[in-house]
């Protein structure tokens, strides 16, 4: 009897391990990738997972590497360098986080894209120009003719992101690694660029049979793209399976762990006839812009960034401001905090007019009831300070009258409450974790007992297993200083898990207002249903706390 040939995978990963000095990034990982395959590689930071990817690419430095990358039956472990050069980007390429600084900011696009395909494939430049304007098309860029000249400045972020796509497939390489493609796109431009890299797989594997390996920590990414999934805890592979498979029964503790992190419903109830702690009365905020064409002749011209907002929020309440980028949602934040003028309107602090606030005295006693705390909390805590002088530089500003003594006693008790044990004082902000660094973030918010915190995407730099303990520190906090927070984000899952209320804006105006879930289960406008549709949330119960 005859039996049809196996086909031999594209890609074949055997007992591959990465080791940085004593220190094992990755430990006997084996794992394969058929031809025309969707596979994610999922885990939290740490896990071994993009230094997996870059070894693919032997893109990792001052590590030792040893078993075997089999690309269609070649060892990428056993070739030069110069060999692995004429393999990049031409056999196996990549799209990575951030393509603001993946990008050379000095080139255009086209001159990008162009290079790659010269590099690999030779020709003259017109007929590179006319590659990257088609690469451009395929991805969806609008006028493609025209955005080859731009410069990545120049570009948005999910035109960036598909440019970098664009450049990624110049030479139609056989494996395409997705490193976190989609980590700093709002929800809608997230849908799309899922879509796209569906698509372009789905036509290239038709064609030449590419394949797809994507490296995430989103969950609700790897359900709606991937075919297979393997899992990663600490350079381990502890898990692989079919995205239907795993999802459904989970058979490993850690990814049994992952999949329970996704953020769940847990609130404080308010206080029967909590009071107002912030109210907002028909806001708008204008910003002055270079105006174009021939209104430059008449000066600068004005862009109105926020149109007649009204809310307010009560004592121990959690409103959500939702929407993307440019919908006014920091804008309207910044107005609140005082650190933007409105052009009209009011805000009212525990019923004090912001605009009264007129003296440096004044001001910063308002800014010891209203604090922040910020998306990425290693660009937002100073390097050169310790823990303790970080916790309590607003203690030195606001309680000039406490000692040295009961200062530290004070950071100590703070970082207690957060999680955090007393000997991290003297330490650094790099020594610490993301969550870590998170915690001490909200440490200096709490130091001078504020009643409002604006959370700035407090969770969107986070793995999701951390991302849960932020937010359940959060909500405890809220029940025990009955804090106010006026949370932003464009992640619903978030916003359905802590949120008392949500407020939906889009191009700087409100276009949704009210109870949480029944906005996100029953949206009445278009663009809340549009976000709901692009965010991929999953289902889940929703106990009341």
């Amino acid at each position: 009897m005859n039996r049809a040939p196996i086909e031999r995978p594209l890609l074949q990963i055997e007992g591959f391990s990465v080791r940085f000095g004593d220190r094992f990034a990755v430990r006997d990982l084996s794992l394969s990738i058929a031809r025309g395959e969707r596979v994610a590689l999922v885990g939290e930071s740490g896990s071994g997972k993009s230094v997996t990817a870059l070894s693919i690419l032997r893109l990792v430095d001052h590590a030792r590497l040893s078993g075997r990358i089999l690309l269609d039956g070649e060892d990428l472990l056993a070739k030069t360098e110069q060999e692995m050069r004429g393999l990049r980007g031409a056999d196996v390429a990549m799209v990575f986080q951030e393509p603001m600084t993946a990008l050379n900011p000095l080139f255009t696009i086209g001159k990008q894209i162009a290079e790659s395909v010269r590099l690999h494939e030779g020709g003259r430049p017109e007929a590179a120009r006319a590659r990257g304007i088609e690469l451009l098309r395929r991805t969806g860029i609008a006028e493609p003719e025209r955005r080859i000249d731009s410069f990545p400045h120049q570009l948005s972020g999910g035109q960036r992101q598909r440019a970098m796509i664009a450049m990624a497939l110049a030479c139609r390489p056989r494996l395409l690694l997705a490193d976190e493609p989609t980590t700093a796109l709002d929800v809608t431009v997230r849908q799309q660029i899922v879509d796209l890299l569906i698509a372009l797989q789905e036509q290239e594997a038709a064609e030449r049979g590419m394949a797809v390996l994507l490296i995430t920590h989103d969950l609700n990414l790897v359900r709606r793209f991937a075919q297979r999934v393997a899992v990663m805890e600490k350079g381990v592979l502890v898990e692989t399976n079919t995205t239907e498979a795993l999802f459904a029964d989970p058979r490993h503790p850690y990814t049994q762990r992952l999949l329970d992190s996704e953020p769940r419903r847990s609130i404080a109830p308010l206080e029967k006839g909590a009071r107002r702690v912030l109210d907002v009365q028909g806001l708008s905020v204008d910003y002055s812009t270079s105006a174009k064409g021939w209104r430059s002749l008449f000066g600068r011209s004005t862009f109105r960034a926020v149109h007649d907002v009204d809310f307010s929020l009560r004592r121990g309440e959690t409103l959500g401001i939702a929407g993307e980028s440019g919908s006014g949602k920091s804008t309207l934040a910044a107005t609140v905090l005082g650190l933007q003028r409105p052009a009209s309107g009011h805000v009212h602090i525990d019923g004090m007019p912001l605009s009264l606030l007129t003296t440096a005295r004044s001001r910063r006693a308002l800014y010891s009831r209203m604090q922040v705390v910020f998306q990425d909390p290693f660009g937002s805590l100073s390097p050169r300070m310790t823990v303790e002088q970080i916790v309590g530089e607003g203690l030195v500003m606001h309680r000039p009258e406490m000692g040295a003594e009961a200062r530290r006693v004070r950071v100590a008790a703070l970082l207690e409450e957060v999680g955090l044990p007393a000997d991290a004082m003297p330490r650094y902000p790099h020594e610490f974790s993301g969550g870590q660094r998170q915690r001490i973030a909200i440490a200096r918010a709490l130091a001078v007992e504020p009643e409002l915190l604006v959370l700035d995407e407090p969770t969107s730099a986070l793995d999701v297993s951390i991302q849960q303990q932020v937010l359940a520190l959060l909500v405890h906090l809220q029940k025990t200083r009955k804090l106010s927070y006026l949370l932003i984000t464009h992640d619903l899952a978030v916003m359905r898990a802590v949120a008392h209320r949500v407020i939906v804006m889009k191009a700087g105006r409100v276009v949704e207002t009210g109870d949480t879930l029944e906005v996100l289960h029953a949206p009445s406008h278009p663009y809340t249903r549009a976000l709901l549709a692009s965010s991929l949330l999953s289902p889940q119960a929703e106990p009341q706390a």
